[in-house]
């Protein structure tokens, strides 16, 4: 611990179960020089008390205990080979170097996220042809920017927009994939989840 934070940096960890957990005031850090091999790592902070800055795992599960929302810091990990777990809402994967000086660091592959629940969810710069995506409610828009003019070119239910290509909020170049929890997007867009299901239906790239 440092300053009543609880640190994890500098060490290799090997096959051990690794609970991020501690009291309302403390801060958890995972990195950085921080290496997990074949470890289970337990989330049980929210997002405003967990900061990663550059850690590798390995081999591990990660299970989030509580709803993490809107944290990118996963972008400066190294996932490879890894179970993500628990559900997860605005939280990106894979290197972002846009969004901070650690993002260049993060790195995804051969990885599982199918017991996951992923909503407004990004992958960043990685090979999702590696990468095992959580099906139906859940569905993933692969390559959204390569596939844009083909998105954009149908109707879509409620004020649901699958990418947005112009304007201060398009889509950053390094995003790979979308993932969306279709109830909550649903009820976002004004429209039915058997409405979404349809629309999906018709592109392979979205994988559901």
């Amino acid at each position: 611990m440092w300053l009543g934070n609880i640190i994890h940096e500098d060490r290799e960890i090997e096959d051990e179960r690794l609970e991020l957990s501690g009291e309302e005031d403390q801060i958890v850090y995972l990195g950085p020089n921080l290496t997990l091999r074949r470890c289970t790592v337990i989330v049980r902070v929210p997002a405003s008390r967990l900061s990663i800055r550059r850690p590798r795992l390995i081999d591990c599960t990660v299970e989030f205990k509580q709803e993490l929302k809107n944290h990118r810091g996963w972008v400066s990990a190294a996932l490879t080979g890894c179970r993500v777990k628990g559900r997860l809402l605005g939280t990106d994967f894979g290197p972002f170097p846009e969004y901070s000086t650690w993002g260049e660091h993060g790195h995804v592959s051969d990885c599982d996220f199918s017991e996951a629940r992923l909503d407004l969810c990004r992958f960043h710069g990685c090979d999702m042809r590696t990468v095992r995506l959580p099906q139906w409610p859940c569905f993933t828009i692969v390559e959204p920017i390569g596939h844009g003019r083909e998105l954009m070119s149908v109707k879509w239910p409620g004020t649901f927009c699958p990418v947005t290509l112009e304007g201060r909020y398009k889509e950053v170049p390094s995003t790979v994939a979308v993932s969306f929890y279709a109830p909550a997007e649903a009820k976002r867009s004004g429209t039915t989840e058997a409405e979404l299901k349809a629309a999906v239906e018709r592109f392979d790239f979205i994988v559901r």
